[in-house]
């Protein structure tokens, strides 16, 4: 028996690869001779650039970068020379899971780091780009990006904006005389794992604001501000992208990839299978098994588990989603190619407790699938 193990990261908890291992575990003490084949995904959240990096064989490297609040760190990039391809993760520098709790500020949270890292990038020749959009700290629509990058976002007294996306609303003048030029030869695909607009009842403010430490009304403050900001975007480059899908990514980050970079925004679950050839993986699979934190509703927009059962089911194999938890609407993914979905805890508990153990849950619930496959399989067999 042949088994694709292709989950995502399990957020505060394990990185896919780690999961995938866990996984194969509990295959293993159930059925010792079966084919673990590990496809450790991302869908361009966090974990996304180390998918890529173990598919493609890409050079890590690190550069010095301002995290979400404007403090140094080593963030990570990749690097693939014969095709001067650069890989670039946001949540590596404005990335939600840096930051403690109470130092959630989606207000002024910048992706000024996100945009030194694509300067790097062009500073190796990059001539592609896949930036990959989720788990960011920000709100700020890539104002922070495009500001690293040379442009100059000034105020009605010809004053440059503080950091965040709350700073927007005061956005009066959009400079891009000395945005860097090298971006005019960069080819850009932007992998989102949303398709929310910028703005809205469904946009980035209202939907994933109160995640990252926004409130009613900073919610509402940062909507207006966005709206001002696209406003102002839309005057000057002649073109609307604030309703395009994906826009809202990563705090409103898809917007300005889309209006800056140019970029070609895509489901992040399909480029990251392109990368790995998930095609190829995937034939002569007796069965998938996916997985992340938490299986709902809204992982029909674009995350890993329900991309990965829809190229199951165009394969006609079952698929299997352990996830961390079953939320709201979760049912919805068996209209996508989910055979059946499980949650991983096996009794009440707190949630760090849950996140600790999350290795030891995933072979369990793993062994139990294979125990259970076999025993039907029996049944069949039987005269």
């Amino acid at each position: 028996m042949k088994i694709l193990i292709a989950p995502d990261s399990y957020k505060d908890a394990l990185a896919a690869s780690d999961a995938a291992a866990a996984i194969a575990q509990g295959i293993r003490r159930a059925a010792p001779e079966a084919s673990c084949v590990l496809c450790p995904l991302g869908d361009g959240g966090e974990g996304t650039l180390d998918a890529l990096l173990a598919a493609t064989g890409a050079e890590r490297r690190l550069t010095r970068v301002q995290d979400a609040l404007g403090r140094p760190i080593e963030a990570a990039w990749g690097w693939l020379e014969e095709s001067r391809t650069a890989f670039v993760e946001l949540a590596q520098a404005s990335g939600l899971e840096a930051l403690r709790r109470d130092e959630r500020d989606a207000l002024s949270a910048s992706t000024f780091g996100t945009g030194e890292l694509i300067r790097a990038a062009l500073d190796a020749g990059a001539r592609r780009l896949l930036l990959t959009l989720g788990g960011s700290a920000t709100n700020d629509a890539g104002a922070g990006m495009l500001q690293a990058l040379g442009a100059r976002l000034l105020n009605s007294r010809g004053e440059a904006l503080p950091p965040g996306g709350a700073a927007l609303a005061e956005l009066d003048r959009l400079e891009l005389d000395d945005l860097d030029p090298r971006l005019a030869g960069l080819e850009v695909q932007a992998a989102v794992d949303v398709d929310n607009p910028l703005l809205g009842e469904r946009g980035a403010s209202a939907v994933f604001g109160p995640q990252k430490g926004a409130d009613a009304t900073q919610v509402a403050r940062l909507d207006a501000a966005l709206a001002n900001f696209a406003e102002r975007v839309a005057a000057i480059l002649g073109e609307e992208h604030r309703d395009l899908p994906g826009a809202g990514a990563a705090g409103g980050m898809g917007f300005a990839a889309r209006a800056f970079l140019g970029a070609d925004l895509r489901p992040g679950i399909e480029l990251v299978m392109e990368q790995v050839d998930f095609a190829a993986l995937l034939e002569g699979s007796d069965l998938v098994i996916t997985g992340e934190g938490q299986l709902d509703g809204q992982s029909l927009a674009g995350k890993t588990p329900v991309g990965v059962a829809r190229r199951a089911r165009a394969a006609e194999i079952p698929c299997v989603v352990l996830a961390g938890r079953l939320g709201p609407q979760w049912q919805a993914a068996h209209d996508e190619g989910v055979t059946a979905a499980f949650a991983l805890a096996d009794g009440p508990m707190d949630l760090d407790s849950a996140l600790t153990r999350c290795d030891e849950f995933l072979a369990d619930r793993a062994e139990s699938l294979i125990r259970l496959i076999r025993l039907i399989r029996a049944w069949r067999l039987s005269p």
